[in-house]
């Protein structure tokens, strides 16, 4: 049996996706396709790497040395032709901490900061929980594809004198992975008006067929100066409870105040079994890895086709990367709460609210695809009965 296609029971792990059912939806039939994890076993190379590392026995104080460091550089040369210095790593426990860490060092409070939405919601939160501002750049949806309004972006950057700019890229919840010549544009506005760039890049690995991943900070050296970049093998190589990102900082006047604020909360390491996988999979897990995206890319092909086939009230946004997709179902016709007790309480499907990523995603809801493909099939059976029983 081919890997991607082997159901791995989650339940009683502690998993959030799947033990929180009762909690979350109130009935543990709904079948979860929400948070943000996969349902395949991380490469057996991580694995092995980690019970070697367990049998030893001794879980003391971890220093990642030099030795991965190099891993973390050769990975993102050999993906993302992007050469990075080992001394521009600052480790963390997670993009969100390391969100939280950019905001308070980087800005001052009641500075205004842009984001694009509809977005991941901690985007909101770790703006407004240290007292700074948000700035809406919405993303214009046309024809199935969300865009940039450029001319909003830089009128918005100059009303509100912004200092920061989060990025997300591929973009989180509407699958765009932005071109060069998209990348440039808001590169070349912050570097005018002199906004800083934090670039959350966590599904980079997560591209399909005919379309590439760049790296803000790769476009040019005042990018690179002016840019911030979070990345993590978490989403990549499923290994979130893990806890193991990086945050990567060219302008070394940053990079100090970033440190500086992680050591001031005692974010001073990683643990040790994470700094163990982290290693492992950027070292042995790039077959795999070719592997899942094969597997990632039947599936997002499958939803597509059977919401187009056999309905014409759900559309599917066409996914450019990650293994998330964005479902318009505006045309149900439902007030936003009727669309999430819909789902919910008839399709039996737990979905990612589409409000929380802001307004904009209001009569969207997002699904998680990420899951061997019996499980997608029944989950998409699941909704479109539900939807032909209205």
């Amino acid at each position: 049996m081919n890997r991607f296609e082997q159901v791995t029971p989650r339940k009683g792990t502690r998993s959030v996706k799947w033990d929180l059912l009762k909690y979350m939806y109130k009935d543990e039939e709904v079948l979860p396709m929400w948070v943000a994890d996969m349902d395949f076993k991380t490469p057996e190379a991580v694995t092995e790497a980690i019970s070697k590392r367990v049998e030893h026995g001794i879980f003391g104080y971890t220093w990642p040395d030099e030795d991965v460091k190099a891993q973390i550089k050769d990975w993102i040369q050999k993906r993302h032709d992007w050469e990075v210095q080992p001394s521009w790593i600052t480790y963390s426990p997670g993009v969100i901490p390391s969100l939280h860490m950019i905001v308070q060092s980087l800005t001052d409070i009641a500075d205004h900061v842009l984001i694009q939405t509809p977005v991941y919601p901690p985007f909101y939160s770790v703006v407004k929980d240290h007292g700074r501002h948000i700035v809406k750049n919405p993303l214009q949806f046309s024809n199935g594809q969300y865009t940039i309004d450029f001319e909003d972006f830089e009128e918005k950057i100059k009303e509100n004198d912004v200092k920061m700019f989060i990025l997300c890229n591929p973009h989180n919840p509407v699958g765009r992975v932005w071109t060069q010549d998209e990348l440039t544009k808001m590169k070349d506005i912050c570097v005018a008006h002199d906004v800083l760039i934090v670039a959350d890049e966590i599904h980079a690995d997560l591209v399909y067929k005919n379309h590439k991943h760049i790296p803000m900070a790769s476009l040019s050296e005042e990018a690179n100066n002016q840019t911030i970049t979070c990345l993590s093998p978490t989403k990549t190589f499923n290994l979130a409870g893990l806890q193991a990102s990086y945050v990567i900082t060219s302008n070394e006047e940053m990079r100090k105040k970033l440190d500086k604020q992680f050591h001031n909360q005692g974010m001073m390491m990683l643990n040790t079994l994470g700094l163990t996988a982290l290693e492992s999979a950027y070292k042995c897990g790039a077959d795999w890895l070719d592997e899942l995206l094969e597997t990632l890319e039947t599936n997002r092909d499958y939803v597509e086709a059977r919401f187009h086939e056999e309905t014409d009230t759900v559309q599917v946004i066409h996914a450019e990367g990650t293994y998330l997709l964005w479902l318009d179902c505006r045309d149900l016709g439902m007030a936003h709460e009727d669309l999430k007790t819909f789902m919910q309480e008839k399709a039996k499907v737990g979905l990612n609210d589409g409000a929380s990523f802001g307004d904009e995603g209001e009569g969207f809801m997002r699904i998680n695809i990420a899951a061997p493909f019996s499980i997608v099939e029944e989950g998409v059976t699941r909704i479109i009965n539900a939807v032909h029983q209205l």
